[in-house]
């Protein structure tokens, strides 16, 4: 389990996390989002204890965070992270030694799974080849907490592919709280269940995916016959074109008519209608 309890973290000239208060209690894929210096980075990097709030508290399966209590129970997955430069049969079997949760048969079939060279040394690797070894060293630890920060940078769509199939594998064969952190919103939506979502340090939005599936639509049709069939809804966003308008609704979803046609809002437009144009309405 994770409890944010009004947490701030003020770096001095900005707030990254400002009275921040989550919690999170069942296993699961959790799709982080937010806009650049929006606090996604801070959350993870506090969450882990890597570094400290200013004040608030932090728990992980009821115990205390901080950098002098790290919780064992994450492991944390920077997309820039580094390794040993070891060959890659080493590090796999090094980190078997080390950690005795390690899923070593894992790491090597989904090694295999994506054509890495185990004789070649980590920083022979391409940066996406980097990047993939540090998610199966995550994936295989064996820890109920997993933090990726932005997972695919450097995957060919093929390899994001893939790693989203492994990403759901490695949760059903092992449930596990995994939060990721991605500007990928639309594929990132295909296999997580609860969306997290952060705009100036703050919690926006804590909702299951179904949720939006739901309630997140879009409204289009003349100007006048559009206005008047969302009276009351709630709006996140709208584009005009001509004499017609799109709106963006998160609200309870109404059904169509000869007047204006109701279609299923992407998450990558309700994420934008919703932290976009300096919009910063929290939704519960």
């Amino acid at each position: 389990m994770i409890e944010f309890k009004n947490v701030i973290k003020d770096y001095g000239k900005s707030i990254a996390l400002n009275y921040f208060s989550l919690s999170i209690e069942q296993p699961g894929i959790y799709c982080l989002l937010g806009r650049n210096g929006a606090g996604k980075t801070t959350f993870l990097k506090t969450l882990s204890g890597h570094i400290n709030t200013t004040s608030g508290d932090i728990y992980v399966n009821g115990r205390a965070v901080s950098t002098l209590a790290m919780p064992e129970d994450v492991h944390f997955i920077e997309s820039n992270a580094s390794q040993f430069n070891m060959k890659l049969a080493d590090l796999f079997r090094a980190a078997d030694d080390l950690n005795p949760l390690f899923d070593y048969g894992f790491a090597l079939r989904n090694a295999e799974r994506f054509k890495l060279d185990l004789k070649k040394r980590y920083n022979q690797l391409s940066f996406g080849m980097k990047t993939m070894v540090n998610t199966l060293l995550g994936l295989s630890s064996g820890k109920e907490i997993l933090v990726l920060d932005e997972p695919v940078m450097g995957f060919d769509p093929v390899m994001r592919r893939t790693f989203y199939e492994l990403l759901q594998e490695s949760c059903t064969e092992r449930p596990k709280i995994v939060i990721v952190s991605t500007h990928l919103i639309d594929e990132m939506a295909q296999v997580a269940e609860k969306l997290i979502i952060i705009n100036k340090g703050e919690l926006v939005l804590y909702t299951d995916m179904n949720d939006i599936d739901e309630k997140a639509y879009c409204v289009t049709g003349p100007a006048d016959s559009v206005r008047k069939a969302t009276e009351g809804l709630r709006i996140i966003g709208e584009t005009k074109a001509g004499g017609f308008l799109s709106q963006y609704v998160y609200d309870n979803r109404i059904t169509g008519s000869d007047k204006y046609a109701v279609s299923a809002l992407g998450l990558q437009d309700f994420f934008i209608g919703l932290v976009g144009d300096g919009k910063e309405e929290n939704i519960r």
